[in-house]
């Protein structure tokens, strides 16, 4: 939203953020995407030195035939248990990605608070492209039940801020142009000014 918000601030219409939009969409990564692939990338090197490590550990111990079974086997249920926190925080990030990415697109304009609201553990299922499936329909319900977490989804009712309740704008009669002032004045005959 931050690219939107910079483009309205320099005086941009709806339509040429829009067009911009779709002129660059094709042209620049996600950042979401590019999070992901960063994040992956540096379990991977932190992974390899790792493993490194446990091969020259495993150079030193190589005289004793025991040991050195014994020390494999080690390092393998240790690779194991690393590969499988590695997925579980790979599928955390890509989940998490999902997430801002429809939550973005929906127009939430706090997505911390949205994503608060979700119902996500770690039995939710990412689909093939990426999504998750289910997200659509609570984000959908969000907007309806919590439209003033999104953007143009409420409409407010009622009193607008700086309006007295006649319809006319404030009461302050110091603040009012001469029209506001004779209508108040006809409408509240009794009003001190």
């Amino acid at each position: 939203m931050k690219f939107k918000e910079k483009l309205t601030e320099k005086g941009f219409t709806e339509e040429q953020i829009q067009a911009v939009s779709e002129a660059i969409k094709g042209e620049f990564i996600p950042k979401e995407r590019f999070d992901e692939v960063n994040g992956e990338n540096k379990t991977l090197k932190t992974t390899v030195e790792e493993r490194d490590k446990q091969l020259e550990e495993l150079k030193k111990v190589g005289g004793d035939n025991a040991a050195l079974k014994e020390k494999i086997e080690s390092l393998q249920a240790e690779n194991k248990s690393l590969s499988e926190q590695h997925a579980k925080e790979l599928r955390d990030l890509k989940v998490d990605n999902a997430i801002t990415t429809a939550l973005t697109a929906a127009g939430a304009k706090n997505i911390k608070a949205v994503k608060a609201l979700l119902t996500i553990d770690d039995k939710t299922e990412l689909a093939e492209d990426g999504s998750i499936k289910g997200l659509a329909e609570q984000i959908k319900a969000l907007a309806k039940s919590d439209g003033y977490l999104f953007e143009g989804k409420q409409q407010m009712k009622g009193v607008k801020p700086g309006e007295s309740g006649d319809g006319l704008p404030n009461t302050d009669t110091s603040k009012m142009t001469y029209s506001e002032m004779a209508a108040y004045l006809a409408k509240n005959p009794d009003a001190t000014i």
